[in-house]
């Protein structure tokens, strides 16, 4: 559930290589007939759209789990012309391409949730989760997850990978990158999420001392970890090597640090940092497939977003393209 898969689109005839894989992932999750031809419908009208009106763009589809609900996030991206107004164009009946203007209404319609960001002449990205049953209805406090983590162009598995751990109170965040590319940086960064998942109880420092050791027959990694508590109303962060952290609020702006190493192989030091959370705070977290100069105030209205637009919008604008990358964007829903 964890990694992406991305299809570029440029032609029509692309649309039914995304629309074959969206049915195959849903097949694979247990989506019924019915469920699977709303997938079909939503992806097929999503990748068409990249065609008529951005002259292309990528669809992004990652499984999901949420309260032992599954679903598929579909998310769209395009450098094309954007929206003047995002509402007018999800009217039915509205096109600037001489087609019949249902797409969008369409999309909206089938989606448990539906979201669109725009900037005139910049692109537009648009999310949609389609779930297999009923929506899952959420808690009033929660942590909003998004995420997108692939390979780099070539290789078939990414050896970065994430994975987050959410209840009530006490929310767990990894972001690692294990060194190198393909199968054996898979091998570390999958390693340290097992050593996550096995002292989920233990502090962010303590997690990251526990993979230093497990990691040892690994190339090593660059991993983070982040502890957000609603309770307390701080994050607790332990990081080593080259993944990226910053917490955003609508007024502050903290970027968390980072000792230099190598998980598995060379660290000076492990050290906790803690900060202060926000009701309705940001975190992102990304390896270096990510460019570093990415500036979120730049982007009027994404904060606001569903944390899969906030990343997919990084994702788009600074993807280095030529490394694995991994964008990790976690939202305080609570009051």
């Amino acid at each position: 559930m964890r990694e992406s898969v991305a299809i570029t689109i440029t032609e029509f005839s692309q649309t039914g290589e995304a629309r074959r894989v969206a049915m195959a992932l849903a097949t694979r999750l247990g989506f019924q007939e019915t469920e699977r031809g709303k997938v079909g419908i939503v992806v097929t009208e999503v990748a068409n759209n990249l065609v008529q009106h951005a002259h292309g763009g990528v669809v992004l589809l990652r499984s999901l789990k949420q309260h032992s609900r599954i679903g598929i996030e579909i998310l769209s991206l395009d450098k094309g012309r954007g929206m003047v107004d995002v509402d007018e164009c999800l009217q039915d009946g509205f096109s600037t391409a001489g087609t019949l203007g249902n797409g969008m209404g369409a999309i909206r319609r089938l989606s448990g949730l539906f979201e669109i960001y725009s900037i005139p002449n910049q692109g537009t990205a648009l999310l949609a989760h389609l779930w297999l049953g009923p929506t899952p209805h959420l808690p009033e406090k929660i942590l909003e997850i998004g995420a997108i983590c692939l390979p780099k162009r070539g290789e078939e598995v990414s050896g970065d990978t994430w994975a987050c751990e959410i209840d009530d109170c006490r929310n767990l965040l990894l972001v690692a990158d294990g060194l190198g590319h393909g199968p054996a940086a898979a091998s570390a960064s999958e390693a340290a999420v097992r050593m996550f998942q096995e002292h989920l109880q233990r502090s962010p420092g303590a997690i990251v001392e526990a993979a230093h050791a497990a990691l040892r027959s690994t190339r090593g990694a660059a991993l983070a970890i982040a502890e957000i508590d609603f309770e307390k109303q701080s994050v607790r962060f332990a990081g080593i090597g080259n993944i990226a952290a910053s917490i955003f609020s609508f007024t502050e702006h903290h970027n968390l640090v980072s000792h230099n190493g190598t998980v598995g192989h060379e660290i000076r030091k492990i050290q906790e940092f803690s900060y202060s959370w926000y009701a309705n705070g940001l975190l992102i977290m990304h390896s270096d497939g990510l460019g570093a100069k990415w500036q979120l105030n730049r982007y009027p209205g994404l904060m606001q977003k569903h944390p899969s637009l906030i990343a997919g919008v990084l994702y788009r604008d600074f993807n280095r393209e030529r490394d694995d990358v991994t964008v990790l964007v976690a939202k305080g829903m609570g009051k």
